[in-house]
């Protein structure tokens, strides 16, 4: 009896240990579903999004096992809003409550990492949490970031400032991956602020070298495996069901195959990793559009593998994405804390450098951000506007909508294969049409609420208190143009905005009737127009009204016409390359109040830059260089959208130069313009530099603005400006991740492909420095950027591709851009800690420039105009360490409290038809990192109620999560234990919160959200 007991018992421990042993393998089916890329929105949803969505639903309610996990919300909300049957809705919030099919990441898309801002970024998981929040009550804890090319340190703070637990990412570098999969450090904990630390960290997963699609390989046949719904068919479904390569079913004769090639991939990759714990992704690109046939083979498939379990050593399960982290994080173990670095650049081979995509479709990363500029000052204004004026004559739900549409196309367009560039040509034009369209109803919404009356107490727009501005002068036969000038900022600003006028004379009057100083002159685009440049001054989120006067005989030099500068434009012969022999004798220079530039008279080129603080020359030459690239796959490598190979150094991309300068009392303009040939009329390039006069110890004196006109270029052409400098850097560059922080870049030797895996992704800003200068270009759209040799720093600003790669012609992915493009960068030079102190706000400055709002053309006016007073607009101003991120009325209908929120969900009362106004969404971020400047880089502390009462009286603050979703002390996340200490205590508040007179300290980069009441 005791023998058989004990027999028993070491029966019982030896199970126990095979179980312990035994690799569990986690099965999530999911459906990698582009919104974009190679098809429309619109073809999509009828091929295959609609689809999957309802065919998934009946599937996991036929049996209960099923799971599935779903990502991008730009599709389910159109199948959810268009497509959805009632029955389908309410088996589907039955499938959430019981945790069988689960939302990932929740942002309208998947967006890219290396080109998006970090503004942009937000919205976009913004817009997609708020409508799962208010439909469902539900708040996503994890991310599936399988695609983006290459991952930034910037996402998984934010995802952690969102409550995720557990982060996931598969694109790295192919030889870095191959490393971490040897040593079983494909997972981690990744502290990706240098100022947060651990207090937003977030334990991360990296997916093997199989990535996010299942295995296709079969041994046993020449079909793919385990997609027994085959490839999605476009324009049309098949009306028979089947489609192309569906999987050899799961039969008798096939199941032990099938099992064992899936048994041999999960021991493959078990041997990766730290616990027996195996995430196994089932699906991949536009599949389970035919849900019944998938789950019925793998039905079949996880049960034989279980009931062998003691044969394979595994076991499987269907699975969501928090079973499998939930698993992890029940091992207890230890984890590596990576910091602040990011795993840019991506590589796939040693000549596939994902670098080109940082400069493809150049126009559509400009508008992106121009759509976001303009919904970010759309947004604070109509919040204003609408806690000044809730029953004001602009209908709130129309203007809320206006809104709302921006929102889904500025969301929508920070997808990884839409502001990357890398879509086909049919794509690009979607976004861009739906960026227009949503722009077009933004600047209606701006233009209601500065011309009807009450709105902001802009009465009569053509009444201000304005004089004539000569006594000969008769009011009823000067032209004259109104213009509307909004600061989105919450920081004063002094600036100079530019508008085109048809006259050759004119002066601008500010709202208490007094001339500003001003500059007028011919303009470089049009023999017709002229430039007119004024200096406005804007309190935080304030605008003001300009009256242009055009005088239409002379001007009394007494008169408020001496206010402004009629510039004239000198013009310097054109120089031909061949021609270069001794340079730098002839030197003419270009003057402000920071800065001397020296342009020399043999090259048309900059010849140096002397920073006028401290006297400390730098010598400085720009101009334009080329890669040639290769098309032809039978001859080598190539570039692609996606792609940068650099076939060679760059050459010179121009051979003659010609320059005009214009001396201003506003602004200084030096016009460059590069010719391909000598014989060219027309110059393929040409860069104007903009010096601002006049604004002595504030901020514009230190920026030189370049307005660059690119293209069209020729074919197989990467089009770059460089900078060549004396600085010492050793070719370490430094550049920004999304706009929230800066990455030092150190150059790399490779074996191939120097060039393009040197190249990074620039959102706002590049630098390079040695001990005592350092040279900084802020951007409005993304680049690419490269520091190649000692002091150089070069910027890719266009690019023309073609190829005859089998893929990418199929996909029509060859870039052939024939487009002219416009960028613009901002120039600084100084030394270290005097950028360091300003190149945060001036890059927000360059973002978020004045909106400039002509609200009629030039005209002359029948009567004399009453006097009025001006508009009252108390100004809003912050801290210039702080940044007002974001200020609108989000116009989610859901219980803050989320107990209440659930119950209203259960009691299926229907919030969604009414819009709520009363609840202000403000996010405020401190833009400095720790030690960055020995003032701004502190804490800072501010009375939220003080903040905004130039707006309203403010009666509640509550604090929330990233998107507004959690309440802040509600939230708690995982914590991972790390290698160096324990991380987070799950209980540890995020932030310090917020007093009850409304006051909140501010640390170096933390993004703090707040929603607030007004009375």
């Amino acid at each position: 009896m005791f023998l058989s007991l004990f027999l028993s018992l070491l029966l019982m421990t030896v199970s126990e240990n095979d179980a312990a042993e035994r690799i569990q393998a986690f099965v999530i089916p999911h459906s990698h579903m582009d919104v974009g890329w190679v098809y429309t929105v619109q073809e999509s949803m009828h091929a295959y999004a609609s689809n999957m969505y309802s065919s998934v639903v009946e599937e996991l309610s036929r049996v209960k096992s099923r799971k599935f996990i779903a990502v991008e919300q730009e599709f389910f909300r159109l199948w959810w809003d268009k497509v959805a049957s009632g029955w389908h809705k309410k088996q589907l919030k039955q499938l959430l409550q019981e945790g069988r099919l689960e939302f990932i990441i929740g942002g309208q898309v998947m967006h890219d990492e290396a080109v998006t801002d970090v503004d942009d970024a937000i919205l976009q998981l913004t817009e997609g949490h708020g409508f799962l929040y208010e439909t469902f009550g539900v708040r996503p804890r994890f991310s599936w970031h399988v695609d983006p090319f290459g991952a930034s340190a910037t996402t998984p703070v934010l995802f952690a400032l969102a409550g995720f637990n557990a982060h996931l990412i598969s694109r790295i570098d192919y030889d870095l991956k191959d490393a971490m999969q040897k040593n079983k450090k494909l997972q981690f904990v990744w502290r990706g602020s240098p100022s947060l630390k651990e207090k937003q960290e977030i334990f991360t997963h990296t997916m093997d070298q199989f990535s996010y699609c299942t295995p296709s390989y079969l041994p046993f046949s020449n079909r793919s495996g385990f997609y027994w719904n085959g490839v999605a068919l476009f324009p049309d479904p098949p009306k028979d069901g089947i489609y192309p390569n569906m999987s050899l079913p799961v039969t008798k004769e096939t199941v032990e195959l099938y099992a064992q090639t899936m048994v041999d991939n999960i021991k493959q990759r078990a041997q990766w990793f730290s616990t027996s714990n195996v995430l196994w992704p089932w699906g991949c690109d536009k599949q389970f559009y035919n849900a019944s046939v998938q789950f019925m083979n793998m039905d079949v498939l996880v049960n034989y593998i279980n009931t062998h379990s003691d044969k394979y050593g595994v076991e499987v399960q269907y699975a969501t994405l928090k079973d499998f982290f939930q698993a992890v994080h029940q091992t207890n173990l230890s984890w590596d804390v990576r910091g602040s670095q990011d795993f840019l650049p991506y590589s796939t081979e040693p000549f596939q450098a994902w670098t080109g995509f940082y400069a493809s479709r150049n126009v559509l990363k400009g508008i992106a951000r121009k759509a976001s500029s303009l919904l970010y000052a759309a947004e604070s204004l109509f919040t204003r506007y609408s806690v000044s004026y809730p029953d004001g004559p602009v209908q709130r739900e129309w203007a809320l909508e206006k809104l709302k549409a921006l929102r889904w196309a500025v969301s929508e367009v920070q997808h990884h294969d839409a502001i990357t560039g890398t879509e086909s040509p049919k794509v690009a034009d979607m976004y861009m049409q739906h960026l227009m369209q949503g722009m077009m109803g933004a600047e209606e919404l701006l233009a209601a609420i500065f011309l009807l009356p009450q709105s902001i107490e802009l009465n009569n727009i053509h009444s201000p208190q304005t004089k004539p501005t000569a006594e000969k002068m008769d009011l009823g036969h000067v032209p004259e143009q109104h213009i509307i000038v909004y600061n989105p900022l919450a920081w004063n600003i002094s600036t100079y905005i530019n508008v085109s006028v048809p006259y050759a004379m004119a002066v601008v009057l500010d709202d208490d009737g007094k001339a500003v100083p001003a500059q007028i002159q011919q303009s470089m685009e049009s023999s017709s127009d002229y430039d007119l440049f004024f200096v406005v001054e804007l309190g935080g989120l304030q605008y003001r009204k300009y009256v242009v006067q055009f005088p239409q005989s002379h001007c009394d030099p007494g008169s408020d016409c001496r206010m402004t500068h009629v510039a004239r434009i000198v013009k310097f012969k054109r120089r031909n390359v061949r021609q270069w022999k001794r340079t730098g004798r002839k030197l003419l220079p270009v003057l402000n109040e920071c800065y001397k530039l020296m342009f020399d008279q043999e090259t048309n080129l900059l010849h140096s830059i002397t920073d006028r603080h401290d006297q400390k020359v730098t010598q400085v030459q720009q101009d334009f260089w080329e890669y040639k690239a290769n098309g032809d796959v039978n001859v080598g490598p190539i570039s692609d959208n996606y792609i940068f190979t650099a076939n060679g150094s760059a050459v010179l991309a121009y051979k003659s130069v010609a320059m005009e300068i214009v001396p201003g009392k506003v602004v200084s303009e030096i016009r460059q313009y590069f010719y391909r040939e000598e014989e060219d009329k027309n110059h393929t390039y040409s860069v104007v530099t903009r010096v601002p006069v006049g604004f002595q110890d504030r901020l514009p004196c230190h920026r030189l603005e370049q307005s660059y006109k690119v293209g069209p270029i020729e074919m197989n052409r990467e089009a770059v400006f460089r900078t060549s400098t004396s600085l010492q850097n050793n070719r370490t560059l430094f550049t920004d991740n999304n706009g929230y922080q800066m990455m030092r870049r150190t150059h790399k030797d490779f074996a191939n492909n120097t060039v393009a895996r040197n190249y990074y992704p620039m959102v706002r800003a590049a630098y390079i420095e040695d001990d005592s200068s350092r040279i900084a270009f802020l951007s409005e759209r993304a680049h690419g950027v490269a520091s190649l040799n000692q002091g150089q720093l070069e910027v890719m600003l266009h690019r023309r591709l073609w190829n005859n790669q089998e893929w990418n012609l199929g996909y029509n992915l060859t870039l052939n851009d024939s487009s002219v493009v416009r960028p613009v960068l901002w120039m600084m030079l100084g030394s270290p800690a005097a950028i360091s102190s300003i190149y945060q706000q001036e890059a927000l400055q360059l973002q978020h420039r004045p909106v400039v709002m002509p609200i009629d053309k030039p005209q002359k006016l029948w009567n004399q105009r009453k006097k009025s007073s001006k508009p009252v607009v108390q100004p809003v101003q912050i801290p210039q360490n702080l940044h007002m991120q974001t200020l609108s009325i989000p116009g989610w209908n859901y219980s803050p409290n989320h107990t209440q929120q659930i119950q209203n969900l259960a009691s299926g009362e229907e919030l969604k038809s009414k819009m709520n106004f009363d609840c202000i969404l403000l996010r405020i971020t401190h833009l400095y990192e720790e030690g960055e400047d020995p003032v701004l880089s502190k804490p800072t502390t501010i009375n939220l109620k003080e903040v905004m009462q130039g707006i309203g009286e403010v009666t509640e603050v509550q604090e929330r999560s990233l998107t507004g979703t959690w309440d802040i002390s509600d939230l708690q996340r995982w914590s991972w234990k790390t290698n160096i200490g324990v991380g987070k205590p799950e209980e540890e508040e995020f932030f310090s919160g917020v007093t009850k007179n409304f006051s909140v300290t501010i640390s170096p980069k933390e993004i703090r959200t707040f929603f607030i009441y007004f009375k």
